[in-house]
């Protein structure tokens, strides 16, 4: 299994904390935030990582390298040269050559630990599989769904608040038929003159129309996504309070 990270952004609403430092290598309790990414799917028994790269390429590719000696995996980069232009479809779709065998794609901007990384790698394989999360009201920030069944039927930030379902956490899964169908859908997208400013969600909700897309819920499991200075402490949290 492969795992791709999609870490091209600055973090823009974090500002000043990333005005010189990238999202991806903020400090969560001593240690980067990709950092903990890639633990959690090492402690998995995961080694090939590709990690899409953008805002201060240079510095998240040092950081990378040392992880990869400590580690003991294998860490390949992608540049997105679109990443102060578009929205994160674009690193998909540069990364799309990465995609030719099973894999998992992550938003480089989640804190998890390795027990959600495990409820995935023990879920039934299917084409596409979609974490999510269900909670008592959402926000127009998350990237919500809509569920038939426990098949994702439509994905995006502007569904209707009161027809939601859950949340996709921004961890997905791609086996077997499924990768050739996204890595197809990607470039259909990139080929609209929207596709710059589209997120890869929308792929996936297209997929949807063609094919069961699968959903996993994280039911007890923490996690959180790293968007503002507050999301930060609670990342902090979370890792204190794993030990």
């Amino acid at each position: 299994m492969r795992v791709i990270i999609l870490a091209a952004g600055q973090g823009k609403r974090l500002l000043p904390l990333t005005a010189e430092v990238p999202k991806a290598l903020l400090d969560i309790h001593g240690r980067t935030l990709i950092a903990r990414q890639i633990d959690a799917f090492a402690a998995c028994g995961i080694s090939d990582f590709v990690v899409v790269t953008g805002y201060a390429s240079a510095r998240i590719e040092a950081a990378l390298a040392e992880i990869a000696r400590s580690l003991k995996v294998g860490i390949r980069t992608v540049y997105n040269p679109f990443y102060a232009v578009a929205d994160n479809l674009a690193s998909c779709w540069m990364a799309r050559g990465e995609m030719t065998t099973d894999f998992i794609q992550v938003n480089g901007d989640n804190v998890f630990r390795a027990d959600l990384v495990e409820r995935l790698l023990s879920a039934e394989p299917r084409p596409v599989t979609v974490a999510i999360n269900r909670k008592d009201a959402y926000d127009p920030d998350d990237m919500k769904v809509m569920l038939d069944q426990g098949r994702l039927t439509e994905i995006g930030k502007t569904l209707p608040v009161d027809t939601t379902d859950a949340e996709a956490i921004g961890i997905y899964i791609f086996r077997g038929d499924g990768v050739k169908a996204y890595v197809k859908q990607l470039e259909m997208a990139m080929r609209e003159p929207s596709g710059l400013k589209q997120w890869f969600p929308s792929a996936v909700g297209s997929l949807a129309k063609q094919l069961d897309i699968n959903t996993l819920a994280i039911t007890g499991l923490r996690w959180c996504e790293v968007d503002f200075p507050v999301d930060l402490q609670q990342a902090r949290e979370l890792v204190a309070s794993s030990g």
